[in-house]
């Protein structure tokens, strides 16, 4: 019954993605030649354009589908969709303008086709989300579930329910557990424990399931050829959902080879070449457009710290950088000089630090005594963006108690990072500052890259735990 309804309202979708497709295509028609709001030469009969929709709309129509337009609107995100909508429209006009090209067809106006091209994204984006809000709308009311059953106990599957019970829009309905090692009737969060494993068979004769979603724990894993045959067997539709919480990321990075499929532990998108020339590039010309722009800043800060108390001007600290590599970092003196050099490197600074010159403390609170690391940058011993560099005697203690510490250094260090614009600085939890680092470091882009910039200039350089 709901894969007929599905089929019902794919039906639906295309019909709908057709009429708007034509319609924003005759509506650009209109703007362009018949609202006397563009000025124009008309040199190709109405017939002709028409014709031409015969083609466009059938082609975007098979864009729609390549760019995954038509999948379950259950769980998807609505940015991922608007980003498809757009890339879709993109290569459509693009394919036009070559199309029109290719046929020596000069007289096809270009600003229809860029009319169009905002349009149909407008439209569309439109009525996706019309359609969006009333099938949550109705799921949320009780119609179009889908019922699930779980089969394994374990952090997926309690993991799985919380999901399901933050989003009643999504329209599931988790009818149950079965396990072998949890006692029949416990409950979690409303759903209660069935009974053992083997009486999925008996449940599946019932025909009374939509989905059938495995969630063994991963001691269990011995039995998932035969759940899953098992499940196959009966028609119902059969999911996956691995007890990796901890060792696989959110979105792990797969690999085909030649029909062997492999899950990477851990993606690292600056392990391509191509985004570490980018990020290389932006980061030395980032730091000598910083640099020229804050040369006046650090002439001034160098001449106070150097009248205001004896020592070094800039202070140079090993610190382990790129593939657990040690490098000279540098800063602003911010304390006096110490006597003894165990009493300098013996640990974080606190709050009301006597070590801690006047000037010294205003420059750790504004954060002005990192300016001196743009040369790190330059140097590409260091990026504008990343994980905040540790001293080794930290790095050795911390791999040996915070896990997955040392991912860290799969990228250079930065100046500013994810965790530092969150707050994480200073004497606040190492494995709070890891979890924002490892999601950096899974997700980076380059437009990640420019939000965290951005943000560090408003509130990343007055930080309350900076001493």
């Amino acid at each position: 019954m709901i894969k007929d309804n599905q089929r019902i309202f794919n039906r639906i979708h295309l019909l709908l993605d057709a009429f708007i497709i034509a319609g924003s295509y005759w509506f650009a028609w209109w703007l362009k030649f018949k609202s006397g709001l563009i000025d124009y030469s008309m040199s190709l009969p109405t017939s002709y354009f028409r014709r031409v929709m015969y083609f466009v709309v059938p082609s975007y129509l098979l864009l729609y589908y390549l760019f995954d337009l038509y999948s379950s609107k259950r769980a998807s995100g609505r940015k991922k969709e608007f980003y498809n909508i757009i890339k879709a429209n993109t290569i459509g006009c693009l394919g036009l303008i070559v199309a029109m090209y290719l046929r020596r067809q000069t007289h096809f106006s270009r600003e229809m086709i860029f009319i169009f091209w905002g349009a149909d994204i407008f439209f569309e984006t439109l009525m996706r989300n019309v359609i969006r809000y009333l099938l949550r709308f109705f799921r949320k009311k009780g119609y179009n579930l889908k019922y699930v059953l779980l089969v394994g106990y374990s952090r997926s599957a309690e993991s799985y329910i919380n999901k399901i019970r933050l989003n009643p829009q999504w329209g599931y309905v988790v009818r149950g557990i079965l396990d072998d090692h949890v006692e029949r009737g416990t409950m979690y969060k409303g759903v209660k424990v069935m009974g053992v494993i083997d009486n999925l068979q008996m449940i599946l004769e019932e025909n009374k399931l939509d989905e059938i979603a495995i969630t063994l724990s991963l001691k269990e894993y011995g039995r998932l050829e035969e759940i899953v045959a098992m499940c196959e067997k009966s028609g119902v539709h059969t999911k996956f959902i691995p007890d990796y919480t901890g060792i696989i990321p959110n979105k792990p990075y797969t690999e085909d080879l030649q029909g062997l499929p492999v899950i990477n532990i851990r993606h690292v998108p600056l392990t391509n070449t191509v985004n570490i020339v980018m990020k290389r590039m932006v980061d030395i010309v980032g730091s000598i457009f910083a640099i020229i722009l804050a040369s006046p800043v650090m002439l001034v800060c160098a001449l106070i710290i150097k009248f205001g108390s004896k020592g070094p001007i800039i202070f140079t600290q090993e610190r382990v950088g790129l593939h657990n590599k040690p490098f000279k970092m540098y800063k602003f003196r911010t304390m006096y000089v110490q006597e003894d050099k165990e009493e300098e490197d013996k640990g974080w600074t606190v709050k009301d630090d006597p070590r801690v010159t006047g000037i010294g403390r205003f420059l750790r609170k504004t954060s002005l005594d990192e300016l001196p690391q743009l040369f790190n940058v330059f140097t590409g011993k260091m990026s504008l963006v990343g994980p905040r560099p540790e001293r080794p005697m930290f790095v050795e203690q911390f791999r040996e108690t915070v896990p997955r510490y040392m991912i860290k250094h799969q990228v250079r260090p930065g100046m500013t990072g994810w965790a530092q614009i969150n707050g994480l600085r200073g004497d606040t939890s190492i494995e709070k500052r890891i979890e924002y680092d490892l999601y950096y470091i899974e997700n980076w882009t380059m437009g990640f890259d420019f939000k965290i910039l951005f943000q560090t200039v408003f509130k990343g350089f007055i930080n309350e735990n900076a001493y």
